[in-house]
């Protein structure tokens, strides 16, 4: 068996160093190091006793914050498997085309999905080993589906069985599906050294050990809640997992549980700000105030910095494909307000060993301090796209004088000389009207600022073959006056970026990740009269 380090070693050594300490904790389950590991054991051992031969190196995981969803992932691990995370919340027949794609044979399945089995295995070709280890008899559901293996509790194999299988730090550590540009997920393999890199940069960083408690905010189809399980369990910290109901008072949960580390997307933060959960001193145990996922606009952090005064506020960025996050930007209440732009906290530097190229639409790199698509290579970029060639190919490109292979983010950023990367919005949110680039990003921010709202979104609308013939805003501020806003907005931009409508939102749309969906907002204009 290989002795390089892979995504369950940190774990295997944190159950040898502290395996009587909390490593689990979610509602009224509360798991030591050692029982989660008998429990993610017992998995893969039944796995391994019952997959035959032929079956590849992925084992699918269907639930969703439930003790056996986090021994699922473990015990892939444990098999030398790289894991594929479904999620019951998604429409099922997303779900079960992302388990015909990934091939697995063999699924965890934790009690929030069994409702959602039924449907997932109708119309799925070929047999799979389905193992439900909460469930005492499984006798109807191997009577429906006769083609299908069904395990319960009494099929578990004792831990002790467990044979830890191969795995190298090239291998698949886990298979994201993403969204697609074309309407089919985008799988990304993101490989076990990939992993190890992002999370040796991280406990080092943040100085983690066994007495931090981290925040579970993502789902586990969201490559976020990587931080949060690996980072955590790297080095005997304890992964606090929020119910359904607690995700909705965030603030009491980490008062409640003694969080050290919090990490979310900034839409979270922008909620608590609105709740007033973001009181000065309102949470004195945090040491990291932690974001990621989207735009972090400056007055969220300055809450959120002020809430947790004993913590350090950073701003992550990354997309999957170069895990997790690959640049970091650390708040400074002096400093910081004059390197962000408007109104977003920069992206800041890469990770170790990380390398940046900021490029035109050649790829031929730009002079420093001019915008241009971001483009990064080193040992955190991803396997590419399973079993898709031609989307490979498209998005990891070697640059003009280059023999390394660079990711493209589709992100347009500007590295100023002697400053950080500042996120200027995506490269496709850069639409052109009459003839002019536009930057929504920019409309966005001045749409906050006259509007005194923490989100708010401009779309280009109507769409044409160039780009758009105008603009629509979104403001997150029900009690404001579009009127006035619209008004304000068109003083402070030039013609053809003045938006011609303003719309209040009480609440935004969401994506399955928790971010902003433009998609839906752009179809409530569809649909309107």
């Amino acid at each position: 068996m290989t002795t390089a380090r892979t995504l369950r070693s940190g774990f295997l050594r944190s159950v040898e160093r502290f395996g009587d300490r909390e490593a689990l904790a979610l509602g009224e389950h509360s798991l030591t190091y050692a029982e989660l590991y008998a429990r993610a054991a017992r998995v893969a051992a039944t796995l391994d006793r019952h997959a035959g031969d032929g079956e590849g190196q992925l084992t699918a995981v269907f639930g969703h914050r439930d003790p056996t969803a986090f021994a699922g992932i473990l015990g892939a691990l444990l098999r030398g498997h790289g894991y594929v995370p479904l999620n019951p919340a998604f429409p099922t027949d997303r779900t079960r085309a992302m388990l015909a794609r990934s091939r697995c044979r063999c699924v965890v399945v934790d009690p929030t999905a069994v409702a959602q089995l039924d449907e997932l295995l109708d119309g799925l070709e070929g047999p799979r080993v389905v193992l439900l280890p909460d469930a005492d008899d499984v006798a109807e559901l191997a009577a429906r589906w006769p083609a299908h293996t069904f395990l319960g509790a009494a099929d578990l194999a004792p831990a002790d069985a467990v044979t830890l299988g191969d795995a190298e730090p090239d291998a698949i550590g886990y298979l994201l599906f993403t969204s697609g540009s074309t309407g089919q997920p985008k799988g990304v393999m993101v490989s076990h050294g990939n992993v190890v890199a992002f999370v040796d940069a991280m406990v080092e960083r943040y100085a983690i050990d066994e007495n931090d408690r981290f925040s579970n905010t993502f789902d586990l189809t969201f490559d976020l809640s990587a931080f949060d399980m690996f980072v955590a369990w790297e080095r005997g910290a304890c992964l606090c997992v929020p119910t359904a109901q607690e995700k909705l008072f965030p603030g009491k949960y980490v008062k409640r549980h003694g969080l050290t580390v919090w990490f979310s997307v900034p839409s979270t933060g922008v909620l608590m700000k609105r709740l007033r959960m973001l009181k000065p001193g309102a949470y004195p145990t945090l040491r990291w105030s932690l974001f990621c996922g989207e735009a972090l606009p400056v007055e969220v952090i300055e809450a959120f910095a002020e809430a947790a005064p004993a913590s350090v506020a950073e701003n992550l960025y990354g997309p999957t494909e170069l895990t997790i996050a690959c640049t970091l930007y650390r708040w400074d209440a002096e400093r910081s307000p004059t390197e962000s732009l408007h109104g977003v906290v920069p992206i800041g530097e890469p990770y170790p060993h990380m390398v940046v190229r900021v490029s035109d639409e050649s790829f031929h790199e730009v002079p420093r301090g001019e915008a241009g698509e971001l483009l990064m290579t080193g040992p955190q970029m991803s396997l590419g796209y399973w079993e898709d060639a031609e989307r490979t190919a498209a998005a990891f490109v070697v640059p003009p004088g280059e023999t390394r292979t660079f990711y493209r983010t589709g992100d347009r950023v500007r590295y100023p000389e002697g400053g950080p990367l500042v996120y200027l919005g995506r490269v496709d949110n850069q639409i052109k009207i009459q003839g002019y680039r536009v930057e929504l990003g920019e409309i966005e921010a001045v749409l906050r600022d006259v509007s005194g709202a923490e989100v708010a979104i401009a779309v280009g609308w109507p769409k044409t073959a160039s780009g758009a013939d105008g603009i629509v805003g979104f403001v997150g501020e029900p009690k404001a006056d579009p009127i006035a806003v619209l008004s304000a907005a068109r003083e402070r931009l030039p013609s053809y970026m003045q938006p011609s409508a303003i719309h209040l939102v009480d609440t935004f749309p969401l994506n399955a990740n928790g971010k902003v969906d433009r998609k839906a907002l752009i179809a409530r204009l569809e649909a309107a009269p």
